[in-house]
């Protein structure tokens, strides 16, 4: 059995370069430009993004709108407290949840949000302190969840934040992700509609955020780690701009990591063609695979050891990538969610 071991995407990352709060301006995080074909690197301004993107060209944007999914409720037996996140819906008002304390809640647990205004009761246990639970309520599910919701910020953010609508792309549209896209979190309605009138195209597709965005790579040999699958959406319209995209010799930018392993998912499914398609998703980029779909990546900067990290390194290549987080260091870049952009975009350096 081949093995690619966790460690070789490691790296010395001081806590004081993850970026807490967003910029009070989106496009004034920094931007590191990455051309795999020469091994080289520029230090820009996300704003400077539109000095590579070229007319035909497209930007493919994950437009998932976060849940309020993190709700905070009781036992009904003890009182004891106990944190739900929800990560995906089953069916009705089924849904598959990440809870704390899980050794607290044992399928016939009933816990109570709200006052009682939301109720719950664990039906499933699964694994890494997963819980499927049904939830019972008066009225709109979503209108409820606004009301007794918190925007679930990853556990690596741990200030509050001001204007929950940051955590949101300015393009968020279908509600259902446990995570934010973050990469798209950079752009402003202002800067799409600028890239738009330069010529570029600019497209959407879907994939609501869960689990795996949470899930640690847990195994020393990567090869045996196991993705969760994340529901995801192309549409017909979007398909036949791709497909135009391509033949007219346009490239395909993918912004963030969640629009990228949609839209490998599709193409991989239709011989590298885009077809309109929905489903669930567990495809797992790392080195040794063969993009079908993107040419270029924007994206943030990701955990060591992370599958993200290991995305980007298929992409770039491994010792690159590595090469580049450790300059980002020392640059001090932001890191994570709130932090700064890299761009991956073979040509995009001068010689």
């Amino acid at each position: 059995m081949k093995i690619m071991n966790v460690n070789d995407f490691d790296f010395e990352l001081p806590e004081r370069l993850i970026a807490q709060v967003p910029l009070k301006e989106r496009t004034k995080s920094r931007l590191m430009v990455l051309d795999p074909a020469v091994q080289k690197l520029e230090h820009r301004e996300f704003s400077n993004l539109e000095d590579y993107i070229k007319p035909g060209d497209c930007l493919v944007l994950n437009d998932t709108r976060v849940m309020p999914a993190r709700l905070y409720g009781t036992k009904e037996e003890t009182g004891a407290k106990i944190e739900v996140l929800l990560l995906k819906q089953i069916e009705n008002d089924s849904w598959e949840t990440l809870v704390k304390p899980a050794k607290r809640v044992k399928p016939g647990t009933e816990i109570s949000f709200g006052d009682g205004r939301l109720t719950a009761v664990c039906t499933e246990s699964l694994e890494h302190g997963g819980r499927v639970l049904e939830f019972k309520y008066d009225g709109v599910f979503y209108e409820v969840l606004d009301q007794l919701g918190e925007m679930p910020l990853p556990p690596y953010i741990t200030e509050t934040l001001d204007d929950q609508e940051r955590y949101q792309t300015v393009f968020a549209k279908n509600r259902g992700s446990a995570a934010a896209p973050t990469a798209g979190l950079h752009f402003t309605e202002e800067m799409l509609e600028r890239l738009e009138n330069k010529g570029v195209h600019v497209a959407f597709i879907t994939l609501h955020v869960g689990l795996g965005t949470f899930r640690p790579v847990s195994v020393d040999n990567i090869l045996e780690h196991e993705m969760h699958g994340e529901f995801y959406q192309l549409t017909k319209g979007t398909a036949e701009l791709l497909n135009r995209v391509k033949e007219e010799g346009g490239r395909i930018i993918s912004v963030g990591t969640t629009s990228t392993r949609t839209l490998e998912t599709v193409a991989s499914s239709y011989n590298g063609r885009f077809e309109e398609a929905s489903g669930w998703t567990d495809i797992f980029i790392y080195p040794g695979y063969t993009f079908k779909a993107i040419d270029g990546l924007i994206t943030n900067f990701h955990l060591p050891q992370s599958t993200l990290i290991m995305l980007v390194s298929a992409l770039a290549g491994r010792e690159f990538i590595i090469s580049a987080y450790r300059t980002a260091v020392e640059e001090e870049y932001r890191f994570f969610s709130f932090g700064d952009a890299m761009l991956i975009l073979e040509g995009s350096t001068k010689e």
